[in-house]
């Protein structure tokens, strides 16, 4: 059985997660599942967001780390994470805001 990742990206999000990369440096995403901003996958400088005990790394995306809270995890385990952009504002910390766009998370149940 070959294994399937649990994150990936969209063409669109890779390219903004490239020009953020020249802009900062090194990214880490963090979903921790709470409300508002937290539902929803936030974009920092990598080591600027503290994990802990309570965070999963879910995978490697264009050398950009995924984390997940545990609990946020145990809902969305069966499912294939996907990185993508829409136009808007996301989360106030997350480092995409000024540039008009947000990344969400689609996603897709494992199959097998």
């Amino acid at each position: 059985m070959v294994q399937q990742e649990k994150v990936l990206a969209t063409d669109e999000a890779v390219a903004l997660m490239d020009l953020l990369k020249e802009k900062h440096g090194p990214l880490m995403f963090h979903q921790s599942g709470g409300c508002c901003d937290g539902s929803s996958p936030m974009c920092y400088p990598r080591g600027e967001f503290r994990v802990g005990d309570s965070d999963i790394l879910l995978g490697n995306v264009n050398d950009t780390p995924f984390y997940m809270s545990k609990d946020q995890y145990e809902y969305w385990k069966h499912t294939q994470l996907i990185i993508d952009v829409v136009e808007g504002r996301g989360g106030m910390f997350s480092l995409e805001n000024p540039e008009g766009k947000r990344f969400l998370i689609r996603s897709r149940v494992f199959e097998g």
